[in-house]
């Protein structure tokens, strides 16, 4: 792939980006279709985002947990955990699930409509086809995506719960005061600005991949492939760029 090829695919992602985020604000509004879509990627996802987030929020208790206890300091592990998941595991957790099930299957199913001749059928009707296919699902990502960040939040301290006062012998007062204590105002922006961005991000590079598919079905495996890769990376890029900005803007030292 050449530069100009990469220059010019950058500009027609930013351009469908644009347009997407831009036509939830422009009628006509596609509300069966953001129903639709916001049931697809909210309910259909939140068993495995309970399920990932509950032995996560455990698996991280049990290691802090080992390793706090050898230095004398178990009393810190509710602190620790609370931090780490609300500002850190929990979004890229919940992104990185959100991507697997709903970024894959956006762009598997834009992409069978494009190799369909869907899309053409739609232009040749008058009807945008950013604003009918890409805005709905860039909306649903956008809300549906923090909330199961929330979801999968409080499931990871439940569970860390479990094996702080079950596993670990630990007091279950201290370790839910510890939480109360990590809950102010800075942990909680910065835990809730990571998924607004991560829902964009990842609906709208699945959502380019899926109408720039070409090839037949291994253009769609391609497409498919690609909209996850791409959607993994930028959201590790992402987290480790949001998280370097909040610290600063929130005023904690590095």
């Amino acid at each position: 792939m050449t530069v100009k090829q990469i220059i010019s695919d950058l500009q027609d992602y930013y351009l469908l980006a644009f347009r997407g985020l831009t036509g939830i604000f422009r009628k006509p509004f596609y509300f069966r279709d953001t129903i639709e879509q916001m049931d697809y990627a909210g309910a259909g996802s939140f068993f495995i985002i309970v399920l990932v987030a509950l032995f996560i929020g455990m698996a991280l208790s049990l290691q802090l947990s080992a390793e706090f206890a050898r230095l004398g300091l178990r009393m810190y592990t509710g602190k620790a955990v609370g931090i780490t998941i609300i500002r850190e595991v929990g979004p890229v957790t919940a992104a990185l699930v959100f991507t697997g099930r709903v970024g894959a299957g956006m762009a598997s199913e834009l992409g069978s409509m494009v190799l369909g001749h869907q899309v053409d059928s739609l232009r040749v009707f008058g009807v945008d086809p950013i604003k009918k296919l890409v805005t709905p699902r860039m909306l649903t990502s956008i809300i549906m995506l923090p909330v199961l960040t929330i979801i999968g939040d409080a499931l990871s301290i439940l569970g860390a719960y479990y094996i702080v006062v079950y596993v670990s012998n630990q007091s279950g007062y201290v370790y839910w005061r510890s939480i109360h204590d990590v809950l102010i105002v800075e942990n909680v922006i910065a835990g809730s600005v990571k998924p607004f961005i991560f829902g964009f991000l990842i609906s709208s590079i699945s959502c380019y991949s899926g109408l720039t598919t070409r090839g037949g079905a291994t253009g769609l495996r391609q497409a498919t492939t690609r909209a996850v890769v791409l959607s993994i990376i930028m959201i590790i890029i992402s987290d480790f760029m949001l998280t370097r900005i909040l610290l600063y803007l929130l005023g904690f030292s590095v």
